[in-house]
């Protein structure tokens, strides 16, 4: 990229930024301009987007803790433990079985079904070092993820309607279903303040399982007593909930902390969206693709299934 297109791109990344930060850009939208942009333009400026999209995210859904109550939350989120266990250790089993199947080496395929079975990127950002996962091999596994993670923030809500979920169907399926907690947060933040919460507390509460499953990869991958990264953030959203529910806190205050926390989340979605190159997309493969495709139509009908089921 040459000086003065290096310029263009990084006013119009600035100026799409600020726009994102204005009630007139929503969610999907934000994540949609961040990828035109990406895919046209190119990003001016990658250590930050990527740092940036990390933090801000975090920050995000620890402020959206503000206007959730406790104990509806636990109530809420009871709903998907049932269902958590079945779906982690089913994934990670049919994600090995089909990696092989295709002829996927076991450190990918065991990354791509991590990714799909918790929590996206960030399950594959804690397991891969356990893993000796190479650059090679995280970047794949991630771009492939990425890729479909983006994809659900715009299917999944339209989905729901044609399906015609409840706000409560509709977050708990988000939860389990979609990868990264970016997007389930923006596609149900789309559906309805209920799914929102439904999506968050059963997300969050999944993305737990970051813990044991990095404890099974040291013992799998024979790589006993490497670091294991614990999402913190989570404890945070949990203590802004518990704040929320027994503080007398003014109403006025929660009220612009969770509206400034649905915007940061679509300025979120935006630098989630300009992180997706033509060269990131180029890097997936095709039996990436189909191994991350696959196990996500898994988790997306058997869920939606247990779903109707359960809440008919």
């Amino acid at each position: 990229m040459n000086l003065k297109l290096k310029q263009y791109s990084a006013v119009i990344y600035l100026l799409l930024a600020f726009l994102c930060l204005t009630p007139f850009v929503a969610a999907p939208l934000a994540l949609f301009l961040g990828l035109l942009f990406a895919l046209t333009l190119g990003i001016p400026f990658p250590a930050f987007n990527s740092k940036v999209s990390k933090y801000l995210l975090q920050i995000s859904v620890v402020g959206l803790g503000f206007g959730m109550n406790l104990q509806d939350a636990l109530k809420a989120g009871s709903d998907g433990i049932i269902f958590t266990l079945f779906s982690v250790v089913s994934i990670m089993f049919f994600g090995l079985l089909i990696g092989k199947w295709i002829g996927m080496s076991k450190t990918p395929s065991y990354l791509i079904a991590s990714g799909t079975a918790i929590c996206g990127g960030s399950a594959i950002a804690a397991v891969g070092p356990i893993a000796k996962a190479n650059e090679s091999e995280m970047s794949v596994s991630l771009a492939t993820i990425f890729v479909l993670n983006a994809v659900a923030l715009f299917v999944f809500p339209v989905l729901g309607h044609w399906l015609h979920l409840t706000q409560h169907q509709f977050g708990l399926w988000a939860a389990i279903a979609i990868h990264d907690t970016s997007s389930v947060v923006g596609a149900s933040a789309t559906y309805g303040e209920e799914a929102l919460k439904v999506a968050t507390t059963v997300k969050l509460a999944r993305a737990l399982w970051i813990i044991p499953l990095s404890f099974f990869t040291s013992i799998y991958f024979k790589s006993r007593g490497d670091k294991i990264v614990i999402p913190w953030f989570i404890l945070f959203f949990i203590i802004a909930m518990i704040l929320n529910t027994y503080l007398n806190l003014p109403a006025i205050f929660t009220h612009n902390i969770v509206s400034v926390s649905r915007q940061s989340l679509t300025l979120t979605l935006f630098f989630i969206g300009a992180g997706l190159s033509g060269t990131t997309i180029k890097s997936v493969g095709i039996k990436p693709l189909l191994l991350g495709i696959i196990l996500w139509f898994f988790i997306a009908t058997i869920s939606l299934t247990f779903i109707y089921l359960a809440f008919q």
